[in-house]
């Protein structure tokens, strides 16, 4: 995992993509436990026809979201592992 710390801004517009390289959208937000200030999900944008057969969580309002958990690197693109969304 990516340890050195971004700030938020930095996120928010980034490509998610899997390690296989298939696109899924972009970064909208992200939700936290505000207690803890722990990550939860990444909100998704724009998602790509293949996030949509994923079968991802859905916000309240409808947004689809991947656990923080299956991010594995965070640089020009927010890397996530596509067997960690299933």
């Amino acid at each position: 995992m990516h340890n050195e710390k971004s700030p938020f801004s930095d996120l928010i517009g980034k490509m998610i993509v899997t390690k296989e390289g298939k696109r899924l959208g972009f970064v909208k937000d992200i939700t936290f436990e505000t207690q803890s200030g722990e990550l939860i999900n990444i909100i998704i944008k724009d998602s790509t026809p293949y996030t949509k057969n994923l079968n991802l969580e859905r916000s309240a309002t409808n947004d689809m979201l991947i656990p923080y958990s299956a991010i594995i690197a965070i640089g020009d693109f927010v890397i996530v592992s596509e067997e960690d969304l299933v």
